[in-house]
C-alpha cells in the first residue's frame, strides 16, 4: 500500500511518501515562507526524487485538525484536489493523534500542545498500550480525546492522573514557564526531532486507518476545526451584542 501524506496544520510544511511499513521520502520545512508557496513545491520534489508513479497511489493521508485556520485549508485544499484527481480515498488523521505519534512505544503519556489563542490550546492525552509482544507492538489510545482547553485545564487533568508525561508541540515553548509552575507530576518536552509535526507519522498511521477502512470520500472531506475561525467569533460576537441592544430599544 503506498499513501502520500502532507501536514500544514501548523508551523511545520511537511510531506511524505509511505510504502507499507517504509517511509520512501519525506521533506519538512519550517522557515518564514507560507504553506501555500511551499507544500505543492515539496510534494512535486519528493515526487521527483523517489520517481514516484502517482498512478500507484492508493491513499492521501493528512491532518485533518485541528490547527492553524489557513494552514488546514491549504492541507485540505491540496489532499482534497489529489484525491479527486487521481480516484483515490483520503484519510484524515486527527493533528494531535499525529503529533503523538511521533513517540511510539513510550511508557509515559503523551500530551501534544498546539498554541490555540485566545489562552487556549489544541490538545489530548494518549498512551501507547501494548497489544502483541512477539514481536513487541503497540497501539496508540486516546484518554482525552483532542479539543481546546486553557493549559489551566489540561495541566489540571494530567495532574489527576498522575503519571509521569512529556509534552510536544509548538504550544510548548509559549506556555514551558506555567507548566513548571502547574505541573505536579514528573513531566518533560520532546526533542527538536520528533516535536512538531511529520507527515511521516501521519502517513503510518493511515495505514492502520485504512486496514480498518476508514477511508473517506475526497469530496466528502472538512477540515476539523474544532473552534470558530476569528472572523467567525467576531461576527456572532456583533450579532450577540447588537441583539442586547435591539432588546434594550423594545
Amino acid at each position: 500500500m503506498k499513501i502520500i501524506a502532507i501536514d500544514s496544520s501548523g508551523l511545520v510544511a511537511s510531506v511524505a511518501i509511505v510504502e507499507d511499513d517504509t517511509v520512501v521520502g519525506e521533506y519538512n520545512v519550517q522557515y518564514k515562507k507560507t504553506h501555500s508557496q511551499t507544500l505543492l513545491p515539496m510534494l512535486d520534489e519528493v515526487k521527483k526524487m523517489v520517481d514516484l508513479d502517482l498512478g500507484t497511489v492508493d491513499a492521501i493521508a493528512l491532518a485533518a485538525g485541528p490547527g492553524s485556520f489557513t494552514g488546514l485549508r491549504i492541507g485540505s485544499a491540496t489532499a482534497k484536489g489529489l484525491g479527486l484527481a487521481l480516484g483515490i480515498p483520503l484519510v484524515e488523521i486527527p493533528t494531535l493523534e499525529g503529533l503523538a505519534c511521533n513517540l511510539y512505544g513510550t511508557g509515559q503519556l503523551v500530551c501534544p500542545i498546539m498554541d490555540a489563542r485566545r489562552g487556549q490550546v489544541y490538545t489530548g492525552i494518549y498512551e501507547y498500550v501494548k497489544t502483541q509482544t512477539e514481536p513487541v507492538s503497540y497501539t496508540l489510545h486516546s484518554l482525552l480525546p483532542q479539543c481546546a482547553l486553557s493549559i489551566e485545564e489540561i495541566s489540571g487533568q494530567l495532574n489527576m492522573l498522575g503519571r509521569e508525561v512529556v509534552f510536544l508541540g509548538d504550544g510548548v515553548p509559549v506556555y514551558a514557564d506555567k507548566l513548571q509552575k502547574l505541573m505536579e507530576c514528573a513531566y518533560g518536552f520532546a526533542p527538536a526531532h520528533m516535536n512538531r509535526q511529520r507527515a511521516a507519522s501521519f502517513g503510518m498511521l493511515a495505514m492502520r486507518y485504512l486496514r480498518d477502512g476508514k477511508g473517506v470520500d475526497a469530496k466528502d472531506h472538512g477540515p476539523e476545526y474544532l473552534r470558530l475561525s476569528q472572523a467567525e467569533r467576531e461576527k456572532k460576537e456583533k450579532e450577540h451584542s447588537d441583539g442586547h441592544q435591539t432588546d434594550g430599544k423594545n
